[in-house]
């Protein structure tokens, strides 16, 4: 199987969980891990399986003005925050405008907030939305990995996105 899985990320937890995703399916599938922002030249029919994922921002798929946020709040003096070095690039949502009718299997993931989705909202619901609007079937629910209050990923969610990840290649493997 080849798999693309294409993510965005503001402080590096999206990334890892993306290549988490793709560590899963390691000896199951050929996986190329991609930021949106150099997706453009990737053909998703191309792929047997699309991943795709990004972080939660106010309760949505991150946008222009929330990703300028993040980088305003990662030049703050008293921040710890590393932006990533496209966090202000086009994301997720710009990547998914830019595609024409797809079709073929897909997964959606987000990075949130470790609190009530009703407090901190899902993007990977917007981003399985929109892959099902583009003629994508899903292969799982879409999923979200948690982080801390400092924006940390929580412990043992690599291991989870992994186990993730092989599981939707088993799925999509036995259909």
């Amino acid at each position: 199987m080849q798999v693309l899985v294409v993510y965005e990320s503001m402080y590096g937890n999206t990334r890892h969980v993306a290549e988490a995703i793709a560590r899963g399916m390691d000896g199951l599938a050929s996986t190329e891990v991609v930021a949106a922002s150099d997706a453009g030249d990737k053909n998703p029919s191309d792929y047997d399986l699309i991943v795709v994922g990004g972080p939660t921002h106010v309760h949505g798929m991150s946008r222009p003005s929330t990703r300028h946020g993040a980088a305003e709040a990662a030049d703050r003096p008293d921040s710890e925050l590393e932006l990533e070095p496209d966090a202000e690039s086009d994301g997720v949502r710009e990547w998914l405008a830019s595609l024409g009718e797809a079709s073929g299997a897909a997964a959606a993931f987000d990075t949130r907030l470790d609190a009530s989705p009703m407090l901190t909202g899902r993007a990977s619901k917007t981003i399985g939305k929109k892959l099902r609007r583009l003629g994508f079937t899903l292969a799982a629910e879409p999923e979200s990995f948690l982080v801390d209050k400092q924006t940390a990923l929580e412990p043992g969610e690599a291991e989870r996105a992994g186990r993730w990840g092989r599981a939707l290649l088993e799925a999509e493997s036995g259909r």
